[in-house]
């Protein structure tokens, strides 16, 4: 299936309330900080990720995340290639997937 110019937006025509409805369901929330962790450029199937959904529903949510910006998909065999678009992001929203799912900081309470 061809893509349609929707489906992997621009920098530009990013949509902060599509990024942040992505990033509020679990499982894609799951999907992305799994690709935030590996290393940059890293392609994974979309099976790999071990959701809890039917193709259709899988199919559903990639897309979501896709038209968001968050991923990118490449066809491969009757499979798809999906990749974090970390540099996208990162130009879009600095900061926001590093206070998502960056090293955990430790904070210290002061006691008077």
């Amino acid at each position: 299936m061809p893509e349609r110019p929707d489906d992997h937006p621009a920098v530009a025509d990013f949509d902060l309330s599509k990024v942040l409805a992505c990033l509020a369901e679990t499982n894609r929330r799951s999907v992305i900080e799994a690709l935030y962790h590996q290393p940059d450029g890293q392609e994974q199937f979309c099976s790999v990720f071990g959701l809890p959904w039917a193709p259709s529903t899988r199919t559903h949510h990639f897309r979501l995340m896709r038209r968001a910006g968050l991923i990118h998909q490449r066809d491969v065999g009757n499979g798809q290639m999906t990749q974090l678009r970390r540099l996208d992001i990162e130009e879009a929203y600095p900061g926001l997937l590093k206070s998502l799912f960056g090293p955990r900081r430790v904070h210290r309470e002061t006691v008077a």
